[in-house]
């Protein structure tokens, strides 16, 4: 991915750009000649698009160069689209990895200039974004709900026409797009939805077929039969269409779809939106446009699908709040801040370090974003010390939590999210004993025996349908064991965020929903402002004021963590907290949790969020299976790995209720 920055009039030949100070801390304007990108028309014969990449060096140093690429008009002589020049930025401690780039080109084929797309409210969304996209980059979009991510995902895929500018893509260019809310057809089964996604290799394995029965034909024209094969070949090549079964039946089981003949009209929301993933995986569109990939898939999934999308040879562009993802399989980060693309050349890591830094500059109102930011970064640098000792230090320390909790009340000012503290936990939270529980004829548990510790915090894990649920409902007392024994302690208050949403009122503003329409709340010994309580949940001023109907998914998940984060408790219950979360709500969110005097316990499928966070891990391994251990997720993970070996995930399995 670059930036459209510069025009130049030039001859098409090797390109030189001094690192002036002037070019590096400013944008230059586009000409007003230039209309558009590639094979359209560009103006003069002699003109040429130059992008300038910005890249700077991971010593923290002033180091930075310019990698240059110039695209001539294609004149009436021939010509094209030539790269002249590229510099990639040095390799650094925590930048991307080599394979981020294994596939990646310097030919454009996708790009927007001066993009422009104003609400019909009035409010500009997107301002002036000029990018190019490059076949092979893995680009990973950030921003802050209700930046504009997925309006420019829609515009990319050509579902949104109603913007200003221009866009332009390569001839010949096949785009796949997944949106949050998929559509299939409701009448056909899970299969009869996903076999038009096969319909062209299958088309071409037939051809290939009758190709190679015709050369037997001694009459045959050997040439063009050959000629014929050898595209074939190139094709199927080009996406392994070979191995086509064995690539939809490791899609179908990594991905936990439901059974190939279940009615899609029966199945719920995440599970229609992973046969959606799955059908478009198996298309190999030479773009895919993902918003929000991870959503509904379990932490096993998440983990083959990076995998997929890193060996993946086309252009991926992926909004999505996995900062694993982001850092294991990008190449470019485009971050959308106050409706401006800025493109940032690395993973995660790299791109959190430099937006750090350029926070340091901007207003102090950005002090409690900065604050979360600066944790985070100190995480990232002391995660290669082991996660058992912070597991075991965070246990150790609950005494601590509640005296710190206690004086952060007594603070003139509460800047971003706060639980304030229940009452003190005794030894007991939660105990279980050979618990066993079913569900429609299937053993979800199976002699399930942990003990919650007062100052822990639980990752729970596993696939959809697997019990995870029904293992909240029954420590809230809204279910009944089958078998064993289930303790919660006498001093426990729990507070409950589940995935359902359904107790807000669509016809009431956000401040009414969050605050009773009170202009001020209690959290524990202190007062808060109302509006400002909003505001720590990324509810500005106007926003506040948006009928709860009309939120997108992620602020509803906001709405609801700020509705029940105002109760007083020590036992938090989280049912996957982080779908459709920004990553900056993600981060106060973890920092809140870690700052949380009592026990907590989340069902999550975010790795980077488990790892920062758990003490200890709850998986439900399938086969009723539910292992319980000590330490982080990459810990747990490695540990799997050797009990079970190094296996890719598969449909969840049940024993029978006997």
């Amino acid at each position: 991915m670059a930036t459209m920055a510069a025009m130049a009039k030039v001859q098409p030949a090797l390109l030189q750009l001094s690192t002036t100070p002037a070019l590096l801390s400013s944008r230059v304007a586009l000409s007003p000649s230039l209309v558009s990108f590639g094979k359209k028309q560009l103006g003069k014969s002699d003109d040429v698009v130059v992008e300038v990449v910005r890249s700077t060096s991971g010593d923290g140093g002033g180091s930075r160069r310019l990698g240059v690429v110039a695209m001539a008009k294609k004149g009436k002589k021939g010509g094209g689209g030539s790269v002249v020049q590229k510099e990639r930025a040095p390799s650094s401690e925590g930048g991307a990895k080599e394979s981020a780039y294994a596939n990646e080109t310097r030919k454009i084929i996708l790009s927007v200039h001066k993009l422009k797309k104003v609400t019909p409210m009035g409010k500009e969304l997107l301002k002036n974004i000029s990018l190019g996209m490059y076949y092979g980059a893995k680009i990973g979009v950030l921003g802050p709900n209700g930046a504009g991510k997925s309006t420019l995902m829609k515009i990319l895929a050509g579902v949104d026409k109603t913007f200003d500018g221009d866009m332009y893509l390569e001839p010949g260019i096949k785009v796949g797009y997944l949106s949050q809310e998929p559509e299939l057809k409701d009448g056909l089964t899970v299969m009869e939805n996903i076999e038009p996604a096969l319909a062209e290799t299958r088309k071409l394995l037939s051809d290939f077929e009758k190709v190679s029965a015709d050369m037997a034909n001694p009459d045959a024209d050997m040439d063009k039969l050959m000629n014929r094969m050898e595209q074939l070949q190139n094709a199927l090549d080009a996406t392994n269409g070979w191995e086509l079964e064995r690539q939809l039946e490791r899609a179908l089981n990594a991905l936990r779809c439901p059974p190939g003949d279940a009615l899609v009209a029966n199945l719920s929301g995440g599970e229609a939106r992973r046969v959606a993933l799955c059908r478009l995986l198996l298309q190999t569109p030479d773009i895919l446009l993902l918003d929000e990939p991870t959503n509904h898939l379990d932490a096993e999934a998440v983990a083959w699908l990076e995998r997929y999308l890193a060996e993946f040879k086309g252009t991926v562009v992926a909004i999505t709040h996995d900062r694993y993802f982001l850092d294991n399989v990008a190449g470019w980060i485009l971050e959308l801040d106050r409706g401006q693309g800025i493109p940032f050349e690395g993973n995660y890591s790299s791109w959190l370090d430099s937006k750090a830094k350029r926070m340091e500059s901007e207003s102090k109102q950005q002090t409690s974003l900065s604050r979360n930011i600066q944790r985070e970064l100190e995480w990232i640098r002391m995660n290669a010390k082991g996660q058992q000792k912070k597991g075991k230090a965070r246990e150790r320390a609950y005494e601590e939590l509640l005296q710190k909790a206690s004086e952060y009340q007594k603070a003139d000012k509460l800047e971003s999210m706060f639980m304030p503290p229940g009452p003190r936990l005794g030894n007991v939270v939660v105990e279980a004993q050979g618990l066993q529980k079913g569900f429609n004829g299937r053993l979800l548990i199976k002699d399930l025996t942990f003990n919650l510790p007062p100052g822990g915090v639980v990752g729970v894990i596993g696939g959809n349908g697997a019990g995870k649920t029904t293992l909240f409902r029954m420590i809230l007392g809204q279910d009944n064991p089958d078998g064993g024994a289930l303790r919660v302690g006498e001093t426990v208050a729990p507070l409950y965020v589940d995935q359902s949403r359904d107790s807000l009122d669509p016809e009431k503003t956000v401040f009414e929903e969050i605050t009773g329409g009170l202009e001020e709340l209690v959290l524990g010994q202190r007062t808060v402002n109302g509006r400002a309580y909003c505001s720590w949940f990324n509810f500005k001023s106007g926003d506040q004021q948006k009928k709860v109907g009309m939120l997108s998914g992620g602020e509803r998940n906001r709405l609801q963590l700020a509705k029940v984060m105002k109760k007083e408790g020590n036992l938090l219950l989280l049912d996957e907290p982080t779908n459709d979360l920004d990553v900056d709500t993600l981060r106060a969110l973890e920092d809140a949790i870690q700052d949380f005097a009592g026990c907590a316990v989340i069902i999550s499928h975010d790795r980077w969020f488990l790892d920062r966070l758990a003490t200890h891990i709850l998986a439900f391994e399938g086969d009723s299976q539910v292992y319980y251990y000590a330490g982080s997720y990459t810990e747990y993970e490695a540990d799997r790995r050797k009990r079970l070996g190094n296996k890719e995930p598969t449909r969840l399995k049940y024993a029978a209720l006997a």
